[in-house]
């Protein structure tokens, strides 16, 4: 088995507010973008060019469009996607944090390079993250670290079974459900 899907995925970062917006919102571009490399984003030295070429603009077009995404809040991030513990190992971390202390916690807990996404959750545990390590010591190493600087403790989640949930979804399908 492949450790890593042959594709760049572009994540997205739907808020309510995006929710309710239509197709129409979105430039010719954008919608291309947002709808044809979610998932088969070219796996190249030069993805942006190849985008471009298949789309008949620009690289600085694409990029421009990605940035411009990206500050809208439409698209949290653009990276690949790696099949769990495949390259190191990682984990699901949970905190339970004052309200008053939440917001410096997740700075804390956000300042680790191995943290690659934090949130706030409605529940008695209400900061949630993900940390990934190059091995199991590390990972121990990292979790102790953030208990030790946020003084907080948290609660490891590893994942015992690996399922696949396909969060892709096509633009127009959300338009016009919400239309």
């Amino acid at each position: 088995m492949a450790f890593f899907s042959p594709r760049v995925h572009i994540e997205q970062a739907y808020r309510e507010r995006y929710m309710a917006n239509s197709i129409n919102d979105f430039s010719p571009l954008e919608q291309h973008l947002l709808n044809d490399f979610q998932r088969d984003m070219p796996l190249s030295p030069t993805p942006f060019a190849d985008m471009a070429m298949q789309l008949g603009v620009s690289e600085d077009d694409v990029l421009q469009s990605v940035k411009s995404l990206q500050e809208k809040g439409v698209i949290s991030r653009v990276g690949p996607v790696f099949r769990p513990n495949r390259i190191g190992v990682s984990t699901l971390a949970a905190m339970s944090v004052a309200a008053k202390d939440l917001e410096c916690v997740a700075r804390i807990v956000s300042a680790f390079t191995e943290v690659n996404h934090n949130y706030e959750r409605e529940h008695e545990y209400n900061l949630w993250f993900v940390v990934t390590a190059s091995s199991d010591e590390h990972l121990d190493y990292v979790l102790h670290e953030i208990e030790q600087h946020t003084e907080y403790p948290l609660m490891s989640l590893p994942m015992l079974d690996d399922y696949f949930i396909d969060l892709g979804f096509t633009l127009k399908d959300v338009a016009e459900t919400c239309g």
